[in-house]
């Protein structure tokens, strides 16, 4: 049965609507209508906003390139258009919008009007930033372990993915197998017999399938291989693929410290799935709180600050492997100078006081009034001490007891200064005490505990301590008996003191200052790069998308482009093709600040105009250096 509807119903529902800004344009694009959601979102009100042009809610950037008029343009030519960008409101705050221009035309198809529907995104827009960096940084580390070949898998069984420990256990390059089976892994008698589809049957059925035997690389040579299959399952249960980690256990197959370092493996890729899964859940019920229609502003601000923690969470997670990863490979770096330890330590109980307030733990700290100094990095040693006192707070239950120590001892005819953690906790069995420091180690019931954590953190204070030449011991009687953790460094000499003093470098200026353009879509390293330039005595301008960039230039004129490559919307490589198209002379030198740095993305960066390729996190030097080296 039709129903026939009153216009006045129609004008009703427009005009109550919140959650979406519409109204009407003439065909020259002024503004015609608003409806309450239009204020909400733009905050004009009616009367101050009818009758202007809509270019007014446009970034300067999209009015110079004239991008109202190509809306209009396109939804007159084909009906609709539909477009997601940054819009301005009367404040001048930006926020993310989806946008639909619809024509209207009268039976004879005669143009009358637009109307157009706008939508804030903006909560969403950030929740994707997040998670796309989020990923990008896991997806750099995946692909640099060496000793691990980690691929994906579809259900089908073809490879889709590969790494560098891929390639260099199994011998082939990821264009040569990416797309085929991965039974070509396997000996030809295996195949036979059905086993490659067996381990991806046992991990379909049980989530997970482990297994050890003979596997065949490029040349043909075989080497003994421990893998471990998970199968990968999206939010509906419906099968995505697997995930697979192969391990050369050649030389070791015999070794008892294999074993273990096995064993260690299994844990951690457990425990490391359940760490990265914690984060996601959230993430996901947030998303979808954010998407829904009608949701409280209340309920959208809780969602988006879920969002936050958990993604942040996800970024530590990364941090410490990565860390462990440098330490490992001797390319953690430090940059020592007389500390204070009651400085390192006040800045270590900051970070983790919220998680020793949870826990309604009892902490004790024991600061003499003077210490003498050590030569160290404080933001490395600091860290080092939040992961004891992390480890102290994770394994003490609820309502415990943990001190922090500082004091000096007096060793023949050196003095070295020590840190104590200590914990009333689960102590420490007599058999770990030796291999506590280990990579992976959580000791033996690390699956059956709640945020036992991914067992880095001691790893990589011992390699922090290390660097520092100092010692990380632990003490502990046994299970339930607590357990206590010494840093010992050597105290910094008064001569060495006076001469770091006076090495210490100030803020340095170069003789050429430079205008210097900062491309960055994340915000907050953008403004911190920009000002570190500025402290060095250069005019610094940033921009956060390549629109923004390509508007500054023109304006602006920078001699050097700190231009990130993998930016949403127009990435840094077109925006480096856009700038030598201008043809400016003379011309500028365009740097490229990437988190990618394989051989096939210095050859992207080059091809697109770029002068030089910079890997995130870039250090001070390096920027200098790059400046002093610029024409």
């Amino acid at each position: 049965m039709a129903y026939a509807i009153d216009s006045k119903l129609y004008e009703l529902m427009a005009s109550r609507v919140q959650d979406y800004a519409i109204f009407l344009l003439s065909v020259d694009g002024r503004i015609m209508s608003w409806n309450v959601g239009a204020v909400t979102i733009k905050q004009y009100t009616a009367a101050e906003i009818i009758g202007q042009h809509f270019s007014i809610f446009y970034t300067p950037a999209d009015i110079a390139r004239d991008w109202p008029a190509y809306e209009l343009s396109r939804a007159k030519a084909e009906g609709r258009f539909e477009d997601e960008g940054w819009r301005v409101r009367k404040d001048g705050s930006r926020f993310w919008a989806n946008v639909v221009i619809t024509a209207l035309r009268d039976d004879s198809g005669e143009l009358l009007a637009f109307s157009k529907i706008t939508r804030d995104l903006t909560a969403r827009k950030r929740e994707e930033e997040a998670l796309r960096e989020s990923e990008e940084r896991f997806r750099l580390l995946v692909d640099g372990v060496q000793d691990y070949a980690i691929y994906l898998l579809t259900p089908e069984g073809l490879v889709n993915s590969w790494n560098s420990g891929a390639r260099r256990i199994k011998g082939y390059e990821a264009a040569e197998v990416i797309g085929t089976s991965f039974a070509r892994f396997y000996e030809a008698a295996d195949r036979d017999a059905g086993r490659p589809w067996m381990e991806l049957a046992m991990a379909r059925q049980t989530g997970r399938a482990e297994d050890e035997g003979w596997r065949v690389r490029k040349d043909g040579s075989r080497f003994w291989a421990r893998v471990v299959v998970s199968a990968l399952y999206d939010a509906d249960g419906g099968l995505r693929g697997f995930a697979k980690v192969t391990q050369d256990l050649t030389r070791y197959r015999h070794s008892q410290a294999l074993e273990l370092t096995a064993a260690s493996l299994n844990d951690f890729i457990a425990v490391l799935a359940h760490e990265l899964r914690n984060p996601l859940a959230p993430i996901s019920h947030a998303a979808r709180l954010i998407d829904m229609a009608g949701e409280v502003e209340s309920t959208r601000r809780m969602a988006v600050g879920v969002i936050e923690r958990q993604s942040a969470q996800l970024a530590r997670i990364v941090d410490d492997l990565l860390d462990v990863s440098r330490v490992t490979r001797g390319k953690l770096l430090i940059n020592p100078k007389p500390t204070s330890v009651a400085d390192v330590i006040g800045r270590a109980l900051e970070t983790v006081r919220p998680a020793l307030e949870a826990a309604r733990h009892t902490l004790v700290v024991d600061l003499p009034g003077e210490l003498p100094r050590v030569n160290a990095d404080e933001l490395r040693l600091t860290q080092a001490v939040v992961n004891l006192l992390t480890n102290a707070v994770r394994y003490t239950e609820p309502g415990g007891k943990i001190s922090v120590k500082a004091y000096s001892k007096r060793e023949e005819a050196a003095t070295s200064v020590c840190i104590a953690v200590k914990d009333n906790g689960r102590g420490i069995d007599a058999d770990l005490l030796q291999t506590i420091f280990g990579m992976f180690v959580q000791g033996k019931d690390a699956l059956s505990r709640p945020a036992s954590g991914l067992g880095v953190g001691l790893a990589l204070s011992r390699g922090i301590v290390e660097l520092h030449h100092g010692t990380l011991t632990a003490f502990s009687e046994g299970h339930g008996s607590g357990a206590e953790f010494v840093i010992s460094l050597p105290a910094a000499q008064p001569a060495s003191l006076a001469s770091q003093a006076a090495m210490r470098p100030s803020t340095r200026f170069t003789t050429n200052r430079r205008r210097i353009l900062v491309v960055d879509d994340n915000v907050d390293a953008a403004q911190v790069m920009a000002a570190l330039l500025a402290s060095h005595g250069h005019e610094a301008v940033r921009a956060h998308n390549g629109a923004d960039a390509l508007a500054l230039f023109d304006t602006f004129g920078p001699e050097v482009v700190f231009l990130d490559v993998g930016m949403p919307g127009m990435n840094g490589l077109e925006v480096a093709r856009r700038i030598r198209e201008r043809n400016r002379q003379p011309p500028p030198r365009i740097v490229a600040v990437t988190g990618w740095g394989k051989p096939d993305d210095l050859l992207r960066t080059q091809q697109a105009g770029f002068d030089a390729h910079m890997m995130k996190p870039v250090v001070e030097a390096a920027l200098l250096d790059i400046l002093e080296k610029a024409p």
